[in-house]
């Protein structure tokens, strides 16, 4: 039976798999997914969806994670939409899972194909109802308004039409690729998108309901950041210390 979390849930990171360190996609599960799994009322059989929209459904990555939680106790599902649903009914399989987890890639072309499935109205009720949404980069920007993307080539821009779970923006790899934190404070500073809160490598946030409720990390060094516009115009970055994760 799915116990819902106690509020809407949804854990926006930076943090991707972990890698067992025989190939690209043998992954291992890090503490990031415990934490999900926790904030979903910590289910003895944990079921799990994992939707990789944003690289195409890509097979290699789906059959990654199944091999991430072999052996676990958590029951893994996928969505893909390529070339049509994976599953007859996908609002009823979504509500029926405890996680949905995300993974990175275009933020824009993962926005489309849901808009065109309804999978946007779809999430709204599946976080409403308690389910944890989660996920890494594209999986972290897709439930705020909006960030800054590489969907589009190398020089990144802004996407604007996120969901809007969280109404917020939302930076990520803030530590690793160098035009993301200048162009989020330009973004921020010049009214583009709204404040909010961007994560290093390693970096994620709960939210509960609309709140940010806490940062997390799986390694040291890592920060979460609040990102407004101050009086003068110009963008002002505070730094939250994250909770270690290990």
């Amino acid at each position: 039976m799915t116990v819902p979390a106690t509020a809407p849930t949804i854990l926006a990171t930076s943090i991707g798999f972990d890698s067992r360190g025989r190939g690209p996609y043998d992954w291992a599960p890090g503490p990031v997914f415990d934490l999900a799994v926790e904030l979903a009322g910590a289910p003895q059989r944990p079921r799990l969806c994992y939707l990789g929209t944003a690289t195409g459904d890509d097979p290699v990555r789906v059959a990654g994670v199944y091999g991430a939680f072999a052996g676990s106790a958590v029951q893994v599902s996928h969505l893909s939409l390529f070339p049509m649903p994976t599953v007859p009914d996908v609002r009823a399989h979504l509500l029926a899972q405890d996680v949905v987890w995300v993974g990175g890639g275009s933020v824009a072309n993962l926005l489309a194909v849901w808009r065109v499935h309804g999978l946007d109205e779809v999430f709204r009720e599946v976080w409403t109802a308690g389910v944890v949404l989660g996920g890494v980069s594209a999986g972290s920007l897709c439930w705020h308004v909006g960030g800054t993307t590489d969907s589009y080539g190398p020089e990144l821009r802004p996407v604007t039409d996120g969901l809007g779970l969280i109404p917020a923006s939302n930076g990520v790899h803030f530590d690793s690729e160098e035009q993301r934190r200048p162009l989020y404070h330009r973004l921020v500073a010049d009214g583009t998108l709204p404040p909010g809160h961007a994560t290093d490598d390693g970096v994620g946030l709960v939210y509960r309901s609309t709140d940010l409720v806490e940062a997390v990390a799986d390694r040291p060094g890592r920060a979460a950041y609040r990102v407004e516009r101050g009086p003068d115009g110009a963008a002002v970055e505070t730094r939250i210390e994250p909770r270690r994760l290990r």
